[in-house]
């Protein structure tokens, strides 16, 4: 809705003067950082006001572009009912046109902005995450695309959707971990959950899977209890948004595929002796990579022990990344490190494939999930369940 004063430059130079919106007497806020003496347009959000220039936001948005260029009414029958008392003005009587738009007043700040300021990203924390979600979410209403296309690949570094950039943010994560414990605790990842919300606003599937993934690692009391109090440093609560029901459905079903995967990686890891059997030529030898296996019978020995040991770790005491197939997956490959091992064959073996079965895993992520295939060429939003 767009209107326009008749009474041109009423306030001019009375930067003092309270603003009050006279057919409902309540008083506006004016935005210091982004009300411009010299702005041709007022814009109005719940109760705060901003100053700003027509052709600053018509250069970057075709939708303001033709807002601007609607018919604007004069309300000439406009009679405050509210009389005003000195150093008080009409909203309607600026000197400019105002325009309302119904949208969060911190989500226009940050969009303004990044539009006057160019977008100043920070690390996906919390905060920054609250400032990105509002300019990508009214980039996307505005039809500001070079702008919505920088905040979404800034969120893609901490949500990305290759298992190449997993890997960068699980990094990013554990040396913030090895840190001093007063630099860990000060960062905090946004929940999940307000990604996945997000993603859906603004239909952006390729953040999709890895919010999914990352929340499917919480257990349901830190996820569903407002009460449980969030014991791992660098992540946010949970009980701070919720899921849609076609969501929670995915989450749940995603949970169960990838508690399936641990115990199959395990499994899988104990019978996939086949691939360092020996081949019995020459005597008892084989070459893996140009390296010879020096005993079959000990490392089939030592695969039994280690799924013994990773069944007790993972399935029965439930430790560290007992609901992360992925990290699982690196964890096993380790087990025989190739510098240490008395059979380099096989420690590489399992290295190779563990590398294997992580690719293959990264790839299912959207399958447990029941997501959408996200393409670089579009955005759609998500399909049903079936």
């Amino acid at each position: 809705m767009l209107e326009s004063s008749s009474v041109p430059n009423a306030v001019a130079g009375s930067g003092v003067q309270r603003i009050f919106d006279c057919t409902t007497g309540q008083e506006l806020n004016r935005y210091s950082d982004l009300w411009f003496e010299d702005g041709s347009v007022v814009c109005r959000a719940d109760d705060t006001l901003f100053k700003v220039h027509m052709s600053q936001l018509s250069r970057h948005s075709v939708c303001f572009r033709d807002m601007f260029s609607m018919p604007q009414p004069i309300p000439s029958s406009r009679v405050p009912p509210v009389p005003l008392g000195d150093g008080q003005v009409d909203l309607y009587q600026l000197g400019c046109p105002v325009i309302i738009l119904h949208d969060d007043p911190n989500d226009v700040a940050s969009l303004f902005t990044a539009l006057y300021d160019g977008p100043n990203f920070g690390d996906n924390g919390v905060e920054d995450f609250r400032v990105t979600a509002g300019i990508l979410r009214l980039a996307t209403k505005y039809i500001i695309d070079s702008l919505r296309e920088k905040a979404l690949a800034h969120l893609s570094k901490a949500w990305p959707d290759t298992l190449k950039g997993w890997d960068a943010r699980e990094d990013r994560t554990r040396s913030r971990s090895a840190s001093p414990i007063e630099e860990v605790s000060s960062f905090m990842y946004p929940s999940p959950i307000a990604v996945i919300n997000l993603a859906r606003q603004v239909h952006a599937p390729s953040l999709l899977a890895s919010a999914f993934y990352d929340l499917s690692r919480y257990p349901f009391s830190q996820i569903f209890e407002s009460s449980f109090e969030d014991s791992l440093v660098g992540v946010s609560t949970m009980s701070d948004s919720t899921l849609s029901p076609m969501d929670l459905q995915r989450l749940c079903l995603g949970k169960e595929s990838s508690a399936h995967a641990i115990t199959t990686l395990i499994q899988a890891m104990g019978q996939s002796q086949h691939v360092r059997q020996p081949q019995f030529s020459h005597g008892h030898t084989r070459r893996n990579s140009g390296v010879i296996c020096i005993s079959a019978a000990a490392c089939r020995k030592d695969f039994s022990e280690l799924v013994d040991l990773a069944t007790q770790h993972y399935l029965f005491d439930r430790e560290k990344g007992c609901s992360d197939p992925l990290y699982v997956a690196e964890e096993l490959g380790q087990l025989k490190s190739a510098e240490f091992s008395e059979c380099k064959a096989c420690a590489i073996s399992l290295e190779v494939w563990s590398s294997r079965e992580r690719d293959r895993l990264w790839k299912l992520v959207p399958i447990w999930f029941r997501l959408e295939s996200p393409s670089p060429q579009t955005n759609s939003p998500s399909p049903k369940l079936a």
